[in-house]
């Protein structure tokens, strides 16, 4: 049974990787792989330490800028990386 089946949904969207297709939550941002790791590789509750998801945001912020620099990442997903970032340092997620 998945880790989400219990959870009230008002809409899903299809996700499929090589593992299958599985409906997940419209409102969530994760995907499928994401998905999978609780369906397949459930081995506890803990969750990341909140300190852990702004030491990320702000390493793929940096990873972004430095790529964007090195000529190695678009300017439309250098924007969208470290957009996504800057919502999660501001604690919208």
């Amino acid at each position: 049974m998945s880790a989400i089946s219990n959870v009230k949904v008002v809409g899903v969207r299809k996700e499929s990787d090589s593992l299958g297709e599985v409906d997940v939550p419209s409102d969530k941002l994760w995907e499928r792989k994401r998905n999978g790791r609780f369906e397949y590789f459930s081995i506890g509750q803990d969750l990341i330490p909140r300190e852990m998801i702004t030491a990320y945001a702000t390493l793929k912020k940096a990873a972004a800028n430095a790529n964007r620099t090195g000529g190695q990442l678009d300017d439309r997903r250098h924007k969208l990386i470290v957009q996504t970032c800057d919502e999660i340092l501001a604690g919208r997620y």
